[in-house]
C-alpha cells in the first residue's frame, strides 16, 4: 500500500491501532453536505469530548470554523497539536503530488464545535474514494 504510515510509538495501543486501520480514511467530516465534479463539501460537528478519527487529506482544501471552539490533534509525525479557533477563522491547504497529512481532531473545548471543509476534487492528486457507506446528506 502507497504512503503507509507507522503509528506513533508514543500513543496508546488504541490509538496506534486506529491510526493504522484508518490512515487511508478519505471521511474529513463527520458528514458529507454536497459533492459534485469540482468539490466536495463537509461539515465537522464535535461535541465536547468527541473526535473525528484519524482520515487522510489528498487534496487541495480550506475549512471555516462557524462556531468558536478548542481541539487537538494527533498528526502523522507523532506531534500533538492544540488549538484555539474563532468563529469565521478560516485556512487554505494545499497539496503537491504525492503528499498528504494524517491526522485526528478531537474537541477539548466545553462546548459544540462546528466547521466546513471544503475539498476541490481537481488537485495534484486525486481524490481518495469515498467508502459506499459515505451518506450524501442533502440540505434543508
Amino acid at each position: 500500500m502507497p504512503n503507509l504510515l507507522e503509528p506513533s510509538a508514543t500513543w496508546s495501543a488504541a490509538r496506534q491501532d486506529e491510526f493504522t486501520k484508518n490512515q487511508f480514511n478519505p471521511c474529513v467530516g463527520t458528514r458529507l453536505l454536497s459533492q459534485d465534479r469540482r468539490v466536495r463539501v463537509w461539515e465537522v460537528r464535535l461535541k465536547p469530548s468527541e473526535r473525528l478519527g484519524f482520515h487522510r487529506h489528498v487534496l487541495d482544501y480550506f475549512w471555516v470554523a462557524t462556531t468558536p471552539g478548542k481541539a487537538r490533534s494527533h498528526q502523522q509525525d507523532g506531534s500533538v497539536v492544540e488549538a484555539t479557533y474563532a468563529a469565521g477563522q478560516t485556512s487554505h491547504l494545499t497539496y503537491g503530488p504525492g503528499e498528504f497529512k494524517v491526522h485526528d481532531l478531537e474537541n477539548i473545548g466545553e462546548s459544540e464545535f462546528v466547521f466546513t471543509t471544503v475539498e476541490f476534487l481537481d488537485s495534484a492528486n486525486p481524490p481518495l474514494p469515498l467508502p459506499s457507506e459515505t451518506e450524501l446528506r442533502p440540505q434543508g
